[in-house]
């Protein structure tokens, strides 16, 4: 497809990846960048932003929807959402930097939203992360590629 394409999807795949669903926004990074090295810098802000949207989804969902959470429907159970509880309560906000992280990093920006975490400090937290995590798969793939 054209460069464009790529940008999209890359955008919707991490956003997806953000969420519960089993998406791997790098290599799909990685695979967009292989395709098209000199849109990096689009491609990195499509990653970032999709997924940092992805994770303000799961923020909304911890501060509106967590009296849903014995529901069968409910996306995060048992002993992530109990582990990504504690981490929060033990480091607060600075955990946030940590979104970035398979497994534990989505649970943990639900939980920013069950502990009602003011969403500017969540975005530039959880952002930021994102958008250095992305930058480091781009360098790789800059030196592998």
């Amino acid at each position: 497809g054209e460069p464009l394409d790529h940008i999209w999807e890359l955008f919707c795949g991490a956003f997806l990846a953000a969420t519960v669903f089993p998406v791997s926004s790098e290599i799909m990074l990685t695979a967009a960048y292989v395709a098209d090295p000199k849109s990096w810098a689009f491609l990195w802000l499509a990653a970032s932003a999709g997924n940092t949207l992805g994770a303000i989804v799961n923020w909304a969902l911890g501060r509106w929807m967590l009296k849903s959470k014995d529901k069968k429907w409910f996306p995060f159970k048992g002993k992530k959402l109990d582990r990504a509880t504690r981490w929060f309560q033990r480091w607060g906000v600075w955990s946030l930097f940590l979104a970035w992280l398979p497994i534990v990093g989505d649970v943990l920006t639900f939980v920013a939203g069950m502990f009602k975490v003011n969403i500017w400090l969540f975005i530039a937290f959880v952002g930021f992360g994102k958008t250095a995590r992305y930058a480091f798969v781009l360098l790789v793939a800059a030196k592998v590629f």
